[in-house]
């Protein structure tokens, strides 16, 4: 049972599940529970949001008095004592890691390590809960090409992106030095971009590995001598090893554009859709002449900033490309509208997120 007064009420709702007693307060959209339990808050339409129907997860009970049509799209939520779940590709340490935490700076997280992108929206689709953060491009390799396929064919939605500076560093075992050296280990992209640096130490083996932060992790896991690892200064103390220079990268404006993914479902509890600048669009066209300008001109018409367009061929269709877009704008209204105008023209077009553009 449950009582609510509208407005400035007091809700004060008596759950048993699994022959246990959860009791949740509600005053004036402030919550507290006796138990470390999972709930959903759904706020109602009333004015300010003060007041709501409180239910706990898989409660048949208290479902079957909401609005089946709301489903979970329309509710926050809320975990008591709980730390937001973040997958990344990599493991601590490693630039997804650095740039998760840059980006979640006010919060706990609990990473779930990934060790392919693949394996980064798997993770969302078996826990919704869970947000990624996912490397796109940079300023230097480029675009990653194979994760705009990734995100398109997931279903998860944008809310973020985060642009990360590009520092490596070099790091062995503590008791050597630069001198004891015969072999680094890093990402292939990593050791390309300390190219002038490695030239000037000849004496080193260059070899490959799947991962920066986890070249430094095998280096302290096994004991190797004689081994180094190109990798952020911030792995270091995890593994307990010594930086012997820092920022050998050979261009100093090295940035790597993050975007953070979530379920569709809870997208809207991570970003206010209406206090978005940013979105991330795809879709194809057809092979007409002056179907991509065409396009362009009502962008443009409607103020909105083209800041990038990638294509990519569509498997199994001979010159046949899929667009990704990205747009900034000052207005939300007038952007929806161009989208309106612009979908005619297209074919299969979807946004796959609406955000903050980064500064």
């Amino acid at each position: 049972m449950f009582w609510s007064l509208q407005y400035f009420s007091v809700i004060v709702l008596l759950i048993s599940i699994k022959k246990t007693t959860f009791v949740a307060e509600i005053n004036d959209s402030e919550l507290t529970m006796t138990q470390n339990n999972v709930f959903y808050f759904y706020f109602t339409s009333l004015p300010n949001k003060r007041s709501g129907t409180l239910y706990a997860d898989n409660t048949e009970a208290l479902t079957q008095t909401l609005n089946p049509a709301l489903a979970k799209r329309d509710f926050l939520l809320l975990e008591n004592d709980t730390n937001m779940k973040v997958a990344i590709q990599g493991i601590k340490g490693s630039f997804h890691d650095i740039a998760a935490h840059q980006y979640f700076k006010d919060e706990d997280l609990d990473l779930v390590c990934c060790n392919t992108f693949e394996d980064l929206f798997q993770t969302i689709k078996e826990d919704d809960t869970c947000v990624g953060v996912m490397a796109i491009e940079n300023t230097i390799a480029g675009s990653l090409l194979h994760n705009y396929e990734l995100l398109r064919a997931s279903g998860t939605t944008i809310v973020g992106e985060h642009k990360l500076h590009i520092e490596h560093s070099i790091m062995c075992l503590p008791e050597e030095k630069l001198s004891d050296l015969k072999e680094v280990n890093s990402h292939p992209v990593a050791l390309m971009q300390c190219r002038n640096y490695l030239a000037r130490h000849p004496q080193l083996k260059i070899v490959e590995k799947e991962d920066t932060a986890g070249s430094a992790e095998l280096i302290s896991r096994e004991k190797l001598k004689g081994h180094a690892a190109i990798c952020h200064a911030d792995a270091a103390p995890l593994y307990g090893l010594k930086v012997l220079e820092q920022a050998i990268e050979d261009n100093k404006h090295n940035f790597t554009r993050f975007l953070v993914v979530a379920d569709s479902w809870n997208a809207d509890r991570l970003r206010e859709p209406y206090q978005t600048d940013k979105a991330s669009l795809v879709f194809t066209l057809p092979h007409e002449e002056g179907s991509l300008s065409q396009i362009l001109s009502i962008l443009s018409f409607y103020k909105i900033n083209l800041t990038k367009i990638q294509s990519l061929p569509i498997i199994g269709r001979e010159w046949q490309y899929l667009f990704y877009v990205d747009v900034t704008y000052n207005d939300y209204h007038r952007y929806r509208q161009s989208i309106d105008a612009v979908r005619p023209l297209t074919k299969e077009l979807r946004i796959l997120g609406e955000y903050k553009a980064i500064i």
